[in-house]
């Protein structure tokens, strides 16, 4: 297959450029690995259990690695919480002066690779790599189910809630909103969905029962770092696809005038508009579509 090849290659100049089949990354006494260990714990320090979902890293090999820098004075790791179960990874005096050695080595390895072409040629290349950046987290996003009780849920869903504040003219209230409950979206009447980059939940919605055979949707939403990937789309049908799988023939969603993206989407995706089916005063426009 042309494309598997052709990323194949990719990965392979990549690599070879970047220096990361080195043992000593940037010529200190580390691999990229331990590297970017340090950068993503950062001067403000990171969660370990953070760390994982950020670098696909398991448990055991997580460990390890803290543990090396922690022998290099580089690292510390402190528990936190009353239980003492969520650990913290700071970095020492001499690992935050590390760090700042890090990003200069690496400033140096990125002007290393625009230096040598002609200023078109390096407009290019930045302009390739943002667009394969974005590419890559596209490719990258998983969905799964979660209790809408949950801290990564609940996340979401104020930064939600935040965004109709600030976009609806007259703000946004929860209290006054036609809300389900928690317990709506959970099985078997609901359902949420998370969306997740490379572990980090950027993305939700939800799908209640209203009765046999009709379900709504509720709750969508993606951060602003992920739009313009096409996730709109995604999401929309991974929530047809769990409404089909518990049974439900017709779907409905309603949407505030001022949420323009959002009622091109829906049109798009084949929503048709139908009269007023609920009581919330936040709804201007209100949809269906059958998943038979």
């Amino acid at each position: 297959m042309e494309g598997v090849e052709k990323v194949r290659s990719f990965n392979r100049t990549v690599t070879r450029r970047l220096g990361v089949l080195n043992e000593r990354y940037l010529g200190r006494d580390r691999p990229l690995v331990e590297s970017r260990l340090l950068f993503e714990i950062g001067a403000q320090g990171a969660a370990v259990r953070e760390l994982r979902l950020r670098l696909g890293l398991d448990s055991g090999f997580a460990s390890r690695l803290l543990r090396g820098l922690e022998r290099k004075k580089l690292v510390r790791t402190d528990p936190t919480g009353a239980d003492g179960r969520v650990r913290i990874a700071r970095l020492t005096r001499s690992g935050l002066a590390e760090l700042e050695r890090l990003n200069s080595l690496s400033d140096d390895l990125a002007r290393s690779m625009l230096a040598p072409l002609s200023p078109d040629q390096a407009q290019r290349l930045v302009a390739a790599m943002g667009e394969v950046d974005r590419l890559l987290c596209a490719s990258s996003i998983e969905f799964g189910e979660a209790d809408p009780r949950t801290v990564d849920a609940e996340g979401c869903l104020q930064k939600y809630y935040a965004e109709l504040a600030a976009r609806f003219p007259n703000g946004f209230e929860l209290h006054a909103d036609d809300a389900p409950a928690a317990e709506d979206l959970l099985p078997p009447a609901g359902c949420m969905l998370l969306v997740r980059l490379f572990g980090e939940p950027v993305g939700c919605g939800g799908i209640r029962t209203l009765e046999p055979g009709l379900g709504e949707i509720k709750r969508m939403w993606l951060s602003p770092r992920v739009r313009g990937l096409g996730l709109g789309r995604r999401l929309l049908a991974e929530l047809e696809r769990t409404g089909m799988a518990r049974k439900l023939r017709t779907i409905r969603l309603d949407t505030h005038g001022s949420l323009a993206e959002a009622l091109h989407l829906y049109r798009a995706c084949g929503y048709r508009e139908i009269p007023r089916y609920n009581a919330n005063p936040y709804a201007q426009h209100w949809f269906e579509k059958s998943l038979s």
